[in-house]
């Protein structure tokens, strides 16, 4: 089992920044990805972005140039960096852990831009 617990949500003006930090724990593979996905209301979860313990990242095109991820393998954690924040990026965003067979995913945290 690997807990994910999420931080770092809450309510920014358009144009504003938050940073979401994720920390796992449990039973960690030293090999994996950790990803954000958000779901905002009435829509499917979306990939936001993903980091390859190797230190690989990956971007959905609508945050590209504005989201930085990043991940502390030593401790376990990812944080995503959000910039320039609008209105569309409302959503509930997860922490998502995989590798191997295993795959889990962090209860949400609400990202509300809102003037």
């Amino acid at each position: 089992q690997v807990q994910l617990v999420e931080s770092g949500g809450g309510l920014v003006q358009p144009g504003g920044s938050l940073r979401l930090s994720c920390a796992a724990s449990g039973s960690t593979l030293s090999i994996n990805t950790m990803g954000w996905y958000r779901q905002a209301p009435g829509k499917a979860r979306v990939l936001v972005a993903t980091i390859t313990s190797g230190g690989s990242a990956n971007y959905a095109d609508s945050v590209k140039g504005r989201f930085t991820i990043s991940r502390d393998n030593a401790k376990n954690t990812m944080d995503l960096q959000m910039n320039s924040l609008k209105p569309e990026d409302t959503a509930v965003y997860y922490c998502n852990y995989r590798g191997g067979l295993i795959n889990y995913w962090g209860k949400g945290t609400l990202v509300t831009v809102s003037s």
